[in-house]
């Protein structure tokens, strides 16, 4: 089962929405003294753009809140790409521990 769903929210818009708190890899995020908010996604989506897939940088916008993450605009395959991203971090919560690993060692701070 996917965390992330893309919603039509007018013609041509597009909201990429994952419900915070309720993925396989929230201890793993409580483990390494996080909240797994929408704030923090917010953090893990601008990680992994930055490290994994530059290509979407710059192609969608954040909205997270405390309860939810979100990604919107009009780019309907970038935002189909970061989450098929998302999708593998939050069902998985060794490659979980593996982004918060590597965005330590880069330095990276989420806002949770």
């Amino acid at each position: 089962m996917s965390a992330t769903r893309l919603i039509e929210t007018t013609p041509g818009n597009f909201s990429l929405v994952l419900d915070a708190g309720s993925t396989p890899a929230d201890a793993a995020v409580s483990d390494a003294g996080h909240e797994p908010n929408g704030y923090f996604w917010e953090g893990v989506a601008a990680f992994l753009v930055g490290t994994e897939a530059p290509g979407l940088k710059d192609r969608f916008a954040y909205d997270p809140e405390g309860g939810m993450f979100c990604a919107y605009g009009a780019d309907r395959e970038a935002l189909e790409d970061l989450g098929m991203l998302l999708d593998e971090v939050a069902a998985d919560p060794a490659r979980m521990t593996e982004v918060l690993t590597s965005a330590e060692a880069n330095g990276f701070e989420f806002d949770d």
